[in-house]
């Protein structure tokens, strides 16, 4: 301890009539990391719907915290299928499970709210599909893109907006982690002293 320590620390247990210091300030902040493993806070959130709803695909827990995360990337539905090796429809049901919904989604040419009454109403999905001139299969993408539309909404968004947070955070801990590594080289390169007036 040198003289300038000793001084401060005089000073503080003159202040503090003792050498003991508070609890807030022993414990430290902490950082990003202690907030838990990605992957056991997205398996958590996956855990947290399965138990919920019903889940439409026989994907794991693993394989559903992959596209959670691809999907975060920006890949698309034919991306994640080959990402999982299942099919297109596969990777976006599960999509929906996980209501993790795109804007093109519900960008259907006819009005949704009049599709999810008249199928509500028991009309039949071949003759309301033909009224509104798209396949069957296309009006299934839209009645089940508005069904996990209203479950989410249901749910106040909360899931999606889970998996948004807990990758969001791994982000910033990974960008300021290699910010960190870049400082440290940068200080260690300026520190070097290149070698010079090499005689011959």
């Amino acid at each position: 301890m040198d003289e300038k320590t000793e001084e401060l620390r005089d000073i503080f247990m003159d202040v503090a009539d003792g050498e003991t210091v508070t609890e807030k300030q022993e414990t430290s902040r902490g950082s990003l990391t202690d907030r838990g493993d990605v992957a056991e806070r997205l398996e958590a959130v996956v855990g947290q719907l399965r138990e919920r709803y019903e889940f439409r695909t026989d994907l794991d827990d693993g394989e559903l915290c992959r596209l959670v995360r691809r999907f975060h990337e920006g890949a698309n539905d034919t991306e994640l299928a080959d990402e999982l090796d299942v099919s297109r429809h596969t990777a976006f049901r599960a999509r929906l499970d996980l209501h993790l919904l795109r804007e093109g989604d519900l960008d259907a040419p006819f009005d949704l709210t009049t599709l999810r009454e008249r199928l509500e109403g028991g009309e039949p999905l071949a003759e309301v599909a033909e009224d509104v001139g798209v396949s069957e299969s296309t009006l299934r993408r839209y009645r089940d893109a508005v069904a996990a539309r209203d479950q989410s909404r249901a749910a106040n968004d909360r899931y999606r907006d889970e998996f948004a947070a807990i990758l969001s955070d791994a982000d910033i801990s990974g960008h300021l982690t290699e910010q960190v590594r870049e400082t440290g080289l940068k200080d260690a390169t300026e520190d070097a002293e290149p070698e010079s007036n090499v005689s011959f």
